[in-house]
């Protein structure tokens, strides 16, 4: 496999949340995307990551004993800030696919955010990297 960049495969364009976003809002924005998750930014600096499992985790259980109005006047108070992922490990635009990889790997992680010079330039995730080990032409 020849020599390949986070920048090669990456997706550049980042659904992001703000650290103010409700839960369900959140869920919605990741339902409706099609997507796992979601970096956090606050004023143009990344604070954290939510995931689909994080929201999940955080909404009550099918056995409570709350009724349905309570469960959702409650989520709907909840922030994403209090269930983020804080300061979450990211890779660069330079780093190659390997490095990414190896990342993921050693954190059980499935997805990172990508920094350039400071800023969030997009997200890498395992899909990324299958798709760029399936296209990636066979050698003779």
């Amino acid at each position: 496999m020849k020599r390949r960049l986070v920048r090669d495969v990456m997706s550049k364009e980042v659904v992001t949340a703000s650290p103010d976003t409700t839960l369900p809002d959140a869920h919605a924005l990741l339902k409706q995307r099609g997507i796992r998750r979601l970096p956090v930014v606050d004023r143009g600096k990344l604070v954290g990551i939510v995931t689909l499992g994080d929201i999940r985790e955080a909404s009550p259980s099918d056995a409570t004993s709350l009724s349905i109005y309570e469960v959702h006047y409650l989520l709907s108070k909840l922030k994403v800030r209090e269930i983020m992922t804080k300061a979450p490990i990211t890779v660069t635009t330079s780093d190659t696919i390997r490095e990414a990889a190896q990342v993921m790997l050693e954190h059980k992680i499935a997805g990172l955010p990508v920094m350039e010079g400071g800023k969030l330039a997009g997200i890498i995730t395992e899909s990324d990297l299958f798709r760029a080990l399936v296209e990636e032409p066979e050698e003779d």
